[in-house]
Protein backbone atom coordinates (compact mmCIF):
# COMPACT_ATOMS: atom_id res chain seq x y z
CA UNK A 1 0.00 0.00 0.00
CA UNK A 2 1.17 3.37 -0.86
CA UNK A 3 1.07 5.92 1.47
CA UNK A 4 1.82 9.47 1.63
CA UNK A 5 1.83 12.46 4.35
CA UNK A 6 -0.89 14.67 4.07
CA UNK A 7 -0.93 17.79 6.31
CA UNK A 8 -3.99 20.20 6.97
CA UNK A 9 -5.73 21.97 9.42
CA UNK A 10 -8.26 20.41 11.50
CA UNK A 11 -10.25 22.42 13.98
CA UNK A 12 -7.55 25.08 13.59
CA UNK A 13 -4.87 22.35 14.99
CA UNK A 14 -1.80 21.63 12.32
CA UNK A 15 -2.24 17.29 11.97
CA UNK A 16 -0.31 15.37 9.56
CA UNK A 17 -1.00 11.77 8.49
CA UNK A 18 0.98 9.06 6.32
CA UNK A 19 -2.20 7.32 4.89
CA UNK A 20 -3.18 5.90 1.54
CA UNK A 21 -4.20 9.53 -0.49
CA UNK A 22 -7.67 7.96 -1.18
CA UNK A 23 -8.29 7.04 2.60
CA UNK A 24 -11.92 8.72 2.91
CA UNK A 25 -11.36 11.58 4.73
CA UNK A 26 -14.21 11.05 7.26
CA UNK A 27 -12.34 7.88 8.60
CA UNK A 28 -8.93 10.50 9.28
CA UNK A 29 -11.46 12.47 11.45
CA UNK A 30 -12.61 9.50 13.20
CA UNK A 31 -10.22 7.14 13.41
CA UNK A 32 -7.06 8.87 13.44
CA UNK A 33 -7.96 12.48 15.25
CA UNK A 34 -10.80 10.56 17.32
CA UNK A 35 -13.49 13.36 16.20
CA UNK A 36 -16.58 10.97 16.77
CA UNK A 37 -19.50 13.88 15.79
CA UNK A 38 -18.63 13.26 12.42
CA UNK A 39 -20.97 10.26 11.71
CA UNK A 40 -20.59 7.79 8.94
CA UNK A 41 -24.25 7.22 7.02
CA UNK A 42 -24.10 6.48 3.29
CA UNK A 43 -20.58 5.94 2.68
CA UNK A 44 -21.70 7.67 -0.86
CA UNK A 45 -21.98 11.09 -0.35
CA UNK A 46 -25.99 11.31 -0.25
CA UNK A 47 -26.98 11.62 2.80
CA UNK A 48 -25.23 14.25 4.45
CA UNK A 49 -24.31 12.64 8.35
CA UNK A 50 -20.71 12.75 7.62
CA UNK A 51 -20.70 16.59 6.30
CA UNK A 52 -17.44 18.90 7.45
CA UNK A 53 -16.14 22.16 6.21
CA UNK A 54 -13.26 22.31 3.84
CA UNK A 55 -12.35 26.39 4.14
CA UNK A 56 -16.24 27.75 4.13
CA UNK A 57 -17.10 25.01 2.21
CA UNK A 58 -19.53 22.36 3.23
CA UNK A 59 -18.00 18.94 1.62
CA UNK A 60 -19.19 15.32 2.56
CA UNK A 61 -16.64 13.49 4.28
CA UNK A 62 -17.44 9.80 3.22
CA UNK A 63 -16.15 10.59 -0.26
CA UNK A 64 -13.34 13.47 0.25
CA UNK A 65 -10.17 11.84 -0.23
CA UNK A 66 -7.63 12.64 2.00
CA UNK A 67 -5.46 13.95 -0.71
CA UNK A 68 -7.60 16.75 -1.61
CA UNK A 69 -7.38 18.21 2.07
CA UNK A 70 -3.75 18.71 1.87
CA UNK A 71 -3.12 22.30 3.33
CA UNK A 72 -7.15 23.33 3.60
CA UNK A 73 -8.65 24.38 6.78
CA UNK A 74 -11.59 21.45 7.97
CA UNK A 75 -13.84 21.97 10.25
CA UNK A 76 -15.84 19.35 12.11
CA UNK A 77 -19.39 20.01 14.28
CA UNK A 78 -16.63 20.00 17.49
CA UNK A 79 -14.78 22.74 15.89
CA UNK A 80 -18.13 25.13 15.19
CA UNK A 81 -17.95 26.21 18.69
CA UNK A 82 -15.66 25.36 21.25
CA UNK A 83 -18.13 25.98 23.85
CA UNK A 84 -21.28 24.67 21.97
CA UNK A 85 -22.74 27.93 21.82
CA UNK A 86 -22.76 28.50 17.94
CA UNK A 87 -26.08 30.02 17.29
CA UNK A 88 -27.52 26.87 14.93
CA UNK A 89 -26.16 24.79 18.50
CA UNK A 90 -28.12 26.86 20.52
CA UNK A 91 -31.30 26.78 18.03
CA UNK A 92 -31.20 22.98 17.67
CA UNK A 93 -31.65 22.71 21.37
CA UNK A 94 -34.12 25.53 21.97
CA UNK A 95 -36.63 23.68 19.21
CA UNK A 96 -35.55 20.24 20.35
CA UNK A 97 -34.42 19.41 16.61
CA UNK A 98 -32.79 16.36 16.90
CA UNK A 99 -35.24 12.75 17.72
CA UNK A 100 -32.01 10.41 17.61
CA UNK A 101 -29.13 12.65 16.70
CA UNK A 102 -27.39 10.92 14.42
CA UNK A 103 -27.80 12.77 11.25
CA UNK A 104 -27.38 15.80 13.41
CA UNK A 105 -23.90 16.95 12.87
CA UNK A 106 -23.89 16.96 9.34
CA UNK A 107 -27.43 18.91 9.42
CA UNK A 108 -25.86 21.32 11.74
CA UNK A 109 -22.75 22.08 9.24
CA UNK A 110 -25.12 21.97 6.38
CA UNK A 111 -27.08 24.67 8.08
CA UNK A 112 -23.70 27.12 8.90
CA UNK A 113 -22.36 26.88 5.07
CA UNK A 114 -26.43 27.92 4.27
CA UNK A 115 -26.51 30.77 6.78
CA UNK A 116 -22.79 31.82 5.35
CA UNK A 117 -24.33 31.56 1.87
CA UNK A 118 -27.90 32.95 2.72
CA UNK A 119 -27.35 35.50 5.80
CA UNK A 120 -31.31 35.37 5.54
CA UNK A 121 -32.60 31.85 3.84
CA UNK A 122 -35.86 31.78 2.46
CA UNK A 123 -37.55 28.53 2.92
CA UNK A 124 -36.75 27.79 -0.95
CA UNK A 125 -32.79 28.18 0.16
CA UNK A 126 -33.13 26.20 3.16
CA UNK A 127 -34.53 23.45 0.86
CA UNK A 128 -32.45 23.95 -1.60
CA UNK A 129 -29.47 23.73 0.28
CA UNK A 130 -30.22 21.84 3.17
CA UNK A 131 -32.04 18.39 0.61
CA UNK A 132 -28.72 16.84 0.49
CA UNK A 133 -29.51 15.86 4.36
CA UNK A 134 -31.51 12.97 4.93
CA UNK A 135 -33.11 12.58 8.63
CA UNK A 136 -34.56 9.48 9.21
CA UNK A 137 -36.73 10.57 12.36
CA UNK A 138 -38.55 13.50 9.75
CA UNK A 139 -37.30 16.72 12.13
CA UNK A 140 -37.53 18.74 8.83
CA UNK A 141 -39.83 21.14 10.60
CA UNK A 142 -38.04 21.69 13.74
CA UNK A 143 -34.77 21.63 11.29
CA UNK A 144 -35.99 24.92 9.39
CA UNK A 145 -37.39 26.66 12.33
CA UNK A 146 -33.72 26.09 14.28
CA UNK A 147 -31.69 27.24 10.67
CA UNK A 148 -34.33 30.40 10.65
CA UNK A 149 -33.77 31.39 14.33
CA UNK A 150 -29.95 30.88 14.34
CA UNK A 151 -30.00 32.98 11.21
CA UNK A 152 -31.84 35.93 12.88
CA UNK A 153 -29.58 35.45 15.49
CA UNK A 154 -26.34 35.56 13.24
CA UNK A 155 -28.12 38.71 11.97
CA UNK A 156 -28.08 40.63 14.74
CA UNK A 157 -24.16 40.06 15.53
CA UNK A 158 -24.62 36.77 17.47
CA UNK A 159 -20.67 35.78 18.43
CA UNK A 160 -19.89 32.33 17.02
CA UNK A 161 -21.86 32.92 13.79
Amino acid sequence: MNTANISFKLNGQALSVDVSPDTPLLWVIRDMAKLTGTKFGCGIGLCGACTVHMGRRAVRSCITPISAVAGAQITTIEGLSADGQHPLQKAWVQTQAPQCGYCQSGQIMQAAALIRRFPKPSDADIDSVMNGNLCRCMAYVRIRQAIKIAAAEVQAGAPHA
